[in-house]
């Protein structure tokens, strides 16, 4: 594996683990996935559709998205939102977000 195959992997994996947060993050108000790619994308956030999709699903099937079907538009479109444990569990990942943010800040500034 060359430099930037193992760069490229490597920084695959720590935006994996932020996904979660970065979703949460947005869903305050009610959105459909598409336009959820096109906010994170802007914010700097990429995520895929192959993956946006089922990391929705699973967070609806853990009671932290609530998601209703929108009839009015050209075609049907699925908006997701936070439920109320959604929020409170986004402000709980928020604040370990943080906390990691600062230890990781003073590892690196040892260096």
């Amino acid at each position: 594996m060359g430099e930037k195959e193992l760069l490229d992997n490597l920084t695959s994996e720590l935006r994996r683990g932020t996904q979660i947060l970065s979703v949460l993050s947005q869903l305050k108000e009610e959105k459909y996935g598409y336009a959820l790619v096109q906010i994170l994308e802007e914010k700097g956030s990429v995520i895929d559709p192959n993956t946006l999709y089922p990391l929705l699903r699973r967070l609806e099937k853990q009671g932290l998205l609530q998601s209703d079907w929108k009839m009015g538009e050209s075609k049907p479109r699925k908006y997701y939102k936070r439920t109320e444990l959604g929020d409170k569990i986004y402000l709980e990942l928020k604040q370990q977000w943080e906390n990691i943010v600062g230890s990781m800040k003073g590892l690196m500034e040892e260096e």
